[in-house]
């Protein structure tokens, strides 16, 4: 189980009561779990249900729609400019361009446009890398206007097997 943060309360005395209650936390998650399994094996079976009452209609949509494309390519003539509307919608064509760069020649073509004073074509993204900008000293990290805060934060973790054997 992921360890949990927690605000502070003054409920529990002693020892054993904080015990007593990591065991009662076990417990619930335990349950909680218990239920999510019951939720997500309904969800299964409803996906299941729907996808079996689904796929007729599924293969029905796909081959109607192959039929329609292959009529209106076919009778492409008849539409006016990028579209005909029907009565129960609308079909046609719509231009798309589409440019595709190997990814092994991807660092090469950036050497190229860079030389050819093509920049707009490239994309740099900047961020601040803040792992290594913490490990500056504080007066630096403050110089550049950010903050750095340190805080010790109280976590629980339970061993829910004790409680299953």
């Amino acid at each position: 189980m992921a360890r949990v943060r927690m605000e502070d309360e003054e409920k529990i005395q002693n020892w054993e009561e904080a015990d007593l209650v990591m065991k009662e936390i076990a417990e619930l998650e335990l349950r909680k779990e218990e239920l999510e399994n019951q939720m997500n094996q309904k969800i299964s079976d409803i996906k299941l249900e729907y996808s079996d009452k689904a796929e007729p209609i599924q293969k029905r949509i796909k081959q109607l729609s192959k039929d329609l494309k292959r009529f209106v390519t076919l009778n492409r003539i008849d539409i006016k400019g990028k579209s005909k509307k029907l009565n129960f919608g609308q079909v046609g064509f719509r231009k798309s361009t589409r440019l595709t760069i190997p990814s092994k020649i991807k660092n090469k073509i950036i050497e190229m446009l860079e030389k050819r004073g093509m920049s707009d074509c490239i994309i740099v993204k900047k961020k601040v890398n803040r792992d290594v900008l913490k490990s500056y000293p504080d007066d630096v990290i403050v110089g550049l206007g950010a903050t750095k805060k340190i805080t010790d934060t109280f976590w629980y973790e339970t061993d829910r097997e004790k409680i299953t054997s």
